[in-house]
């Protein structure tokens, strides 16, 4: 199989990092939450990203905890781990661990502490340098509300030719922006949304999937938005599509992952606590979030 040959079409949940209380990794619920989701019809999953708390592990802790990972999933299910760190050298070392724990790629989000000199010259040689050293595909990640920087399409249709880049996650939410990177990769470059808040009509302009953080609580409902969007079914897509975005903005932009961790808590998954500095959710949080589940008539996981 090629490099570019790897089909990542569907639905993917970026994990929590699940803690104990003394906050340290606790393994055995992390792999519990695994095999929960592997029940479901998933293309694969992700760890260490934004809603993994990857910036606030240490280098062994990710690696353990992409082992932990593999291993409690399916063997044919993809696992995507979060490699970005700070510099180039850092990060090209983070891909080499991942695909030695088990990751079939490696997702790699815009390095941003230098964010004043981070100009389209320095991007394209950090993820080309990153891309040609890595020892698995690499997807690049392109979070703003979190780096300040919002990648280009030129940047990403530019490194869309190199041989070992293999797609795009864009929690960015610009639609045109998405529609016409599809459009100049002559939709060879495999383009995910990274929100649920925007995933049906990302898959109008050309995604082929999601990274979702919706989809650790509500897999089922992204899943199916996918499916009706491929039966055609666009009204019954939207519906649903619409019924999930408050729900889908409480966990993400408003609440971010403690609350998330607390809607997994409420449905049957192990949730638990946030590392520092972030902080727990509070009582308004956790009620708030109750509330839109029910809503959205999101079932627990038995």
């Amino acid at each position: 199989m090629t490099i570019k040959s790897l089909d990542v079409a569907g639905i993917f949940p970026p994990v929590p990092t699940a803690f104990n209380e003394e906050l340290e990794v606790d393994h055995q619920q992390l792999s519990e939450n695994i095999r929960t989701l592997s029940q479901f019809d998933l293309q694969g999953l992700v760890v260490l990203g934004s809603n993994g708390e990857f910036v606030l592990l240490d280098e062994d802790e990710k690696t353990a905890v992409i082992r932990t990972a593999r291993e409690s999933m399916p063997p044919q299910s993809l696992l995507f781990a979060g490699t970005g760190c700070p510099s180039t050298r850092a990060t090209i070392r983070s891909c080499s661990k991942a695909a030695d724990a088990g990751a079939d790629a490696a997702l790699v989000i815009t390095p941003s502490y230098y964010k004043g000199k981070m100009t389209d010259a320095a991007l394209l040689e950090f993820f080309g340098s990153v891309a040609t050293s890595s020892p698995i595909p690499v997807i690049l990640y392109n979070m703003p509300t979190c780096t300040g920087i919002d990648l280009s399409a030129e940047i990403v249709v530019s490194l869309a030719s190199h041989p070992n880049i293999l797609g795009l996650k864009d929690s960015g939410g610009n639609l045109g922006k998405l529609g016409e990177i599809v459009y100049r990769t002559n939709g060879d470059f495999q383009v995910l949304a990274g929100s649920a808040g925007f995933l049906l009509p990302a898959f109008a302009v050309g995604a082929i999937g999601g990274i979702l953080a919706l989809a650790n609580i509500a897999p089922g409902e992204c899943l199916q938005i996918r499916t009706l969007f491929q039966k055609g079914k666009m009204e019954e897509a939207r519906k649903l599509q619409s019924r999930l975005i408050p729900l889908n903005q409480q966990v993400t932009k408003i609440g971010g992952v403690s609350v998330l961790k607390s809607a997994m808590d409420y449905l049957g998954l192990y949730g638990g606590p946030v590392r520092g500095p972030l902080l727990p959710a509070g009582k308004e949080e956790i009620k708030r979030v109750r509330s839109l589940i029910n809503d959205a008539g999101i079932e627990g996981f038995s």
